[in-house]
């Protein structure tokens, strides 16, 4: 029994660190996503006008704003409420996902969104996908040229639910094991994502996230998660529809390898101007992971300067909080930005809990 306890000790220790870092992955994402919505869309001159070109915290979306106009500061927007809307729907199927009930899924949230007067409603690959969905295209053509950051934006609850199995030291994990759990890691990607993005590139970027994600969840710092995304990114790629574009996981080695080392404000002038921060997954992807290597240790600032680029921010920064709260855990957040999200009644605890339970399985 002596020789068991400090093994037990340990494995509740390991449990409880997954945990914080599940519900960081839930948390990063939220509050990315409201540090950036009244820059989304912004070019980073109206930035640096408005805001001196990095923010400090939650701000409200600025008058006339063409998605978010009278949003409060720490309003949330798509980013984060579709991935708890794919989160509970994974939770409800005990892992699973079925593409025709997350299509009509995404249309009652849409419906219900416009109802409370949202401007921040389906992006273009979804919305086009749900209405021929709905109009009967098979499932497997409705997402044949979503391109943009949609399954990306809301798949980091598919991430914590799927290990990829990271080597522990008293157990090395061989390589082919790995790329097993790379691979399943990437068939739940896809599963979960290509009734609205069925491309190689939507796919590559979202299993990217993902992989991070999960690599995080199994104690990756943010160099071996992006590895990680790298390699799942390459599986990815060959799934689903053919559409032209830059490999998303050779802009993601390239971008991060273009801001080490740099200062942020640098950085940020190099992702904006030669990453770049549109809808594109290629782009704003690469984007994400480029704010993750300028900034490692710190995830509150990785979220402020990601929110602070300009563009499609509320994703780039949706998607930097995720992975780097998978990294660090949820602690590695303020308690008053914490708050700030648990104010909007998501329940991201419960959930993100729920969602690891899965891993098991």
């Amino acid at each position: 029994m002596q020789d068991k306890a400090p093994r037990d000790r340990e494995a509740r220790s390991r449990d409880r660190e997954a945990r914080s870092r599940a519900r960081g992955a839930l948390y990063g994402l939220a509050i990315g996503d409201a540090l950036g919505m009244p820059t989304q869309m912004l070019s980073r001159d109206e930035i640096r006008a408005r805001w001196g070109g990095r923010l400090r915290g939650f701000e409200p979306a600025p008058p006339g704003h063409p998605i978010a106009a009278g949003l409060p500061a720490g309003a949330i927007t798509d980013d984060t409420e579709q991935a708890v809307l794919l989160g509970r729907l994974l939770v409800t199927r005990s892992g699973t996902v079925n593409p025709r009930e997350l299509a009509q899924a995404l249309v009652s949230w849409e419906q219900d969104m416009a109802a409370r007067g949202s401007g921040d409603l389906l992006g273009p690959s979804t919305k086009r996908a749900v209405a021929a969905v709905l109009a009967g295209t098979p499932l497997e053509e409705a997402g044949a040229s979503g391109a943009t950051n949609g399954a990306a934006m809301r798949i980091t609850p598919v991430g914590i639910a799927v290990p990829v199995s990271l080597p522990h030291p008293a157990r090395p994990t061989t390589r082919p094991a790995l790329d097993r759990g790379l691979s399943t890691l990437v068939d739940r990607v896809v599963a979960a994502s290509y009734v609205t993005h069925n491309t190689g590139l939507a796919l590559a970027g979202a299993a990217a996230v993902a992989a991070a994600v999960s690599a995080g969840l199994d104690g990756a710092g943010i160099g071996e998660a992006t590895a990680f995304a790298v390699d799942a990114a390459g599986i990815a790629a060959g799934r689903g529809h053919w559409v032209a574009g830059a490999d998303v996981g050779a802009r993601i080695e390239w971008a991060t390898s273009l801001v080490t080392g740099r200062e942020q404000a640098e950085a940020a002038e190099l992702i904006y101007t030669l990453v770049g921060t549109s809808l594109a997954t290629q782009e704003s992807v690469p984007a994400a992971f480029a704010v993750l290597a300028a900034v490692p240790d710190d995830p509150w600032q990785a979220c402020l300067l990601a929110a602070s680029l300009g563009g499609d921010s509320d994703t780039i920064a949706a998607m930097t909080g995720a992975v780097c709260g998978a990294c660090h855990g949820v602690e590695a957040f303020p308690p008053e930005a914490r708050a700030v999200i648990d104010a909007h009644g998501l329940r991201l605890t419960e959930l993100a809990d729920d969602l690891y339970a899965l891993r098991s399985h």
